[in-house]
């Protein structure tokens, strides 16, 4: 009987260190796949870190706040076998160098544009979320034959459709939280700061587990990359008129899949960007908040590797 406790009891033990080493492994924010290597692109102002690999058509995927290109290592991870992918972390954020200026969405489109003319990419596929999908118009706008197919992921366009409203909710405050102290504010508080956002903008706040929160929290602590958010979001007035004048120029006539979190932007995802786009699917990604790679991250590579690799109609 004593053998039998003892061998259950070891049995017991070694389930839990299993478990828990699996939700170890699970809880660290993926890395990208082997293959993939990293460069340091000089553009107008900026240094801009790229992670590169695979092989094929090429895509581009531009992060936002919050966020680096490292969230995107799943969707990287599904597309690196017939895609050449390609990941910058934006101007003023992640590795990326952080200027003083020059985080006008128009001018970010074109840091991109150099990754791709270094890069030897003429065209690309393009995946964007939230202040990627406002870099991402900048781009398409500027350079709509270098731009194949577009997924573009939960968040607005400045200037374009319901925008003036959307400033008013209450839950996007820190679109105008700026000015002389903010800096101090924050500083040595960037995980409380952060927290709040993926807290109150997810559908399940344990979604974004420990690990993941102490890694981006790290990134946004390094000097000067809070200072270089807050300039994305004080941008916003020069982006709204930018982006008024590319719409009034001409819409976008690549195919786009404006996917809309179920529990975040929705169908207004693909409302907003059919102001600005005449070839437009819309989609939802269910039981997510703003945080889709982090929420649901399977059913988010799927929809998106589907779209990039569905033959044109006609």
């Amino acid at each position: 009987m004593n053998n039998m406790l003892a061998m259950s009891a070891r049995l017991i033990s070694g389930a839990i260190v299993a478990l828990t080493l699996a939700l170890s492994a699970s809880a660290e924010v993926r890395p990208f796949p082997p293959g993939f290597h990293t460069e340091s692109i000089k553009t107008d102002g900026a240094t801009i870190y790229v992670r590169v690999g695979g092989k094929g058509p090429a895509v581009v995927m531009l992060h936002g706040f919050g966020d680096t290109g490292d969230m995107w290592a799943p969707l990287a991870a599904a597309l690196a076998k017939d895609h050449t992918v390609i990941v910058p972390d934006l101007r003023g954020m992640g590795l990326s160098s952080y200027p003083d200026s020059g985080y006008d969405k128009k001018t970010q489109a074109q840091d991109i544009v150099r990754v791709m003319d270094k890069l030897n990419v003429q065209k690309a596929d393009l995946v964007t979320h939230d202040i990627g999908n406002m870099v991402g118009y900048a781009l398409a706008a500027q350079y709509p034959d270098r731009i194949t197919r577009w997924a573009v992921i939960d968040a607005p366009l400045p200037g374009i459709g319901p925008w003036d409203e959307i400033l008013k909710s209450p839950m996007l405050w820190h679109f105008n939280f700026r000015g002389p102290d903010v800096d101090r504010l924050v500083k040595g508080r960037e995980r409380i700061y952060l927290d709040r956002f993926w807290n109150e903008l997810s559908a399940n706040p344990k979604a974004i587990d420990e690990a993941t929160r102490q890694h981006y929290a790290k990134i946004y602590a390094r000097p000067g990359a809070m200072h270089a958010a807050f300039n994305q979001f004080a941008a916003f007035s020069q982006d709204a008129s930018d982006n008024k004048a590319f719409a009034a120029k001409a819409k976008l006539t690549m195919p786009i899949l404006a996917l809309g979190a179920e529990k975040s932007f929705g169908t207004q995802q693909a409302e907003i960007m059919r102001e600005v786009g005449t070839n437009v699917e819309g989609g939802i990604i269910a039981n997510s908040g703003h945080w889709i790679m982090e929420e649901q991250p399977d059913a988010t590579v799927k929809t998106v590797r589907d779209f990039l690799t569905k033959s044109p109609k006609g």
